[in-house]
């Protein structure tokens, strides 16, 4: 009997493993996608989307299904304190989710049982030919060198035992959880940032209470604990309760309590306010430990992520969207080298960039963690204090308190923006191989746009529609480059698009080496990739819509993306006084433009100067070389 071939086997179907299943299915490729449960989450679990990950959901066609269950959406959160006298609790103040100086364009936190999340992808992955094989677990695997093509072989079994396969595979990607069958047997160990120090109770449930903030998300200090509120929906609401502190004389990091134990101390941490349950839908009792995986992977066959790789505090809503970003991220490098079209050295890169930004979760996590954990003062204790700096003159620094002060400063991170990779042959910067002086730089002034962080958002005019757009949504997560051509004035940059365009064409580009072979056959209206399935072009003029006309300011092989052509004609609050304000939030000139490259996840490459004669392809041409399979121009190959 032939041996079943699978190009990725998927371990887990939780957020991580689902989304990373659900973008390669898209792409074409052939899945084996097992879960020990029988059923996707019932109850409980994570329940925060991020408003970066709602512009992820978005980019993947995602986001009106998950909206259709009719979230809870946070754009507050309050803080509540001891009151003077030990008279229970009052609220010292309140800070936007996302505050105004990000720019999001959902600027709220969406609150949603895991569970229904989970369907949204598995629907999807059906319409895409793949069934989450259930309950089944994963008892085996090997990298034996038998398959060059197929290294991997695995072996399941049916959670009762009774049934059992094996077959091979190109990847094995393990979206476990944090008891990991695939890390033990990797002998890849957890670093703890920090030891257990406290123990907490989570309870979803309808509640009756005549606290005023119920609907918002609060967190809540007083002298007898502290609780987090979080809105859900169906008129839900998820309650976090510290049960167990190391600072107890009886500190006990195993300590549990029952649902009703937990109910009691809540209801006194938040009196003078009464609180009753209708119904607790779900319960649990954690530990709070911060751990991070050593390793991702040991070959770039055997891959791991989500919580299998990063432990921490549920509170700060991050865990969920951390998963998702690590799966996205490795999505579109599996793709981008079993296409053909980078070096099998890139998924390195998987590693290196997703490892850092789970080492600054779990530095914020602790912090954090630490810091709500803590009895914080009274009123009449800040009272005193604020009375005493007036009399210093340094009434200034005691306006908040450190938990106060922790989590406004950490919005821009817990919001999913402040994600920044480091510079790599995908994130350019002057180290790079690529050494043209068109390569425009933030640190230099040059460009707002910094490589390794999310591209800016941007709104435009559609010309061929006159449909009003988000640009950085244009374009859909496809495992595409996404190239935008600010085009400036089109009576300043006619000749340098011009010759843009014939540098694109000219043999050994980076366009021309990868175009598509069945490229006289694309379908009429195909709008993303007509010339190659690792490009898609944008261009955006610094006119006003009427006075557009594509093809006669645009040549042939950037006019067939007619419907990527658009007016920066928008007026934006946050560069009042730009002309084209797409332009100048991207850091570009209104008058001359510029090109900015943005990775097939959406954060941005490289920027480049758009000049006259060949130089900005070349410079294009230089980037794309250093982690390309095939000869690019004259550029050097570089390693991760």
């Amino acid at each position: 009997m032939a041996v079943e071939r699978y190009d990725i086997a998927i371990v887990g179907a939780g957020p991580v493993g689902l989304l990373l299943s659900t973008c390669l299915a898209r792409w074409g490729y052939k899945i084996k996608h097992i879960d020990m449960r029988p059923v996707p989450t019932v109850t409980g679990r994570a329940d925060g989307i991020q408003p970066r990950s709602l512009d992820l959901l978005r980019n993947m066609g995602l986001k009106r299904a998950i909206m259709a269950n009719e979230p809870a959406k946070v754009y507050e959160v309050a803080f509540w304190d001891p009151s003077e006298g030990s008279k229970g609790i009052h609220r010292t103040g309140t800070w936007p989710s996302c505050p105004n100086f990000i720019d999001a364009r959902y600027p709220f936190t969406t609150l949603l049982h895991q569970g229904l999340i989970e369907r949204v992808f598995i629907d999807d992955l059906q319409k895409n030919g793949v069934k989450i094989q259930r309950p089944w677990r994963i008892t085996g695997f090997s990298t034996d060198g038998v398959d060059k093509q197929y290294p991997v072989e695995v072996s399941i079994a049916h959670v009762d035992g009774d049934q059992q396969e094996s077959f091979r595979t190109k990847y094995l990607f393990s979206g476990e959880g944090a008891r990991s069958f695939v890390r033990e047997q990797l002998k890849v160990g957890i670093t703890h940032k920090d030891p257990i120090a406290h123990v907490w109770g989570v309870m979803d449930g309808v509640v009756r209470t005549n606290f005023p903030d119920i609907k918002m998300k609060c967190t809540i200090h007083s002298d007898a604990g502290s609780i987090m509120v979080i809105p859900r929906e169906a008129n839900m609401v998820r309650l976090y309760i510290q049960i167990a502190s190391s600072t107890d004389a009886d500190w006990n990091p195993r300590k549990t309590a029952t649902t009703e134990q937990v109910q009691e101390t809540a209801k006194k941490i938040m009196a003078p306010y009464y609180i009753e349950w209708d119904r607790v839908e779900w319960y649990s009792v954690y530990p709070i430990g911060q751990g991070i995986a050593d390793r991702y992977t040991l070959d770039e066959r055997v891959f791991m992520g989500g919580d299998c790789c990063h432990t921490h505090s549920p509170k700060a809503g991050q865990g969920m969207n951390t998963a998702f970003l690590d799966a996205q991220n490795l999505a579109w490098k599996i793709h981008h080298v079993e296409s053909g079209f980078a070096d099998r050295s890139i998924l390195k890169s998987y590693e290196s960039e997703r490892k850092l930004i789970a080492e600054n979760l779990l530095n914020f996590d602790s912090q954090y963690a630490k810091l709500f954990s803590q009895r914080q003062p009274s009123a009449g204790e800040i009272g005193h204090v604020s009375k005493t700096a007036q009399e210093t003159g340094d009434a200034e620094q005691h306006e908040d308190n450190d938990f106060i002060k922790t989590f406004k400063a950490s919005c821009e991170f817990t919001s999913g923006y402040g994600v920044a990779y480091n510079e790599n042959v995908f994130n350019w910067s002057p180290s790079h191989p690529a050494k043209s002086p068109l390569f425009l730089s933030e640190k230099a002034g040059t460009t707002t746009q910094r490589p390794g962080r999310i591209l800016t958002p941007a709104t435009v005019t559609r010309v061929a529609d006159a449909n009003v757009v988000h640009l950085e949504q244009e374009i859909p997560l496809n495992g595409s480059y996404r190239l935008y051509l600010f085009a400036g004035k089109p009576s300043v940059t006619k000749g340098a698009i011009a010759d843009f365009a014939a540098g694109l064409q000219k043999k050994g580009s980076f366009y021309q080496t990868y175009q598509r072979s069945d490229v006289d056959n694309v379908p009429y209206h195909e709008h993303h990739n007509p010339h190659s399935h690792f490009f898609t072009f944008a261009t955006i003029f610094a006119a006003r819509r009427p006075d557009i006309e594509i093809r006669s300011l645009l040549p042939e092989v950037l006019a067939r993306y007619f419907d990527h052509v658009y007016a920066d004609d928008v007026w934006d609050q946050r560069v009042p006084d730009a002309k084209a304000a797409a332009h100048a939030k991207m850091g570009l000139s209104e008058t001359e433009g510029g090109v900015v490259v943005v990775r097939p996840d959406g954060y941005v490459g490289c920027v480049v100067k758009l000049v006259e004669g060949s130089g900005t392809v070349d410079a294009l041409d230089g980037y794309f070389a250093s982690f390309c399979t095939k000869r690019v121009g004259g550029g050097e190959r570089a390693g991760l």
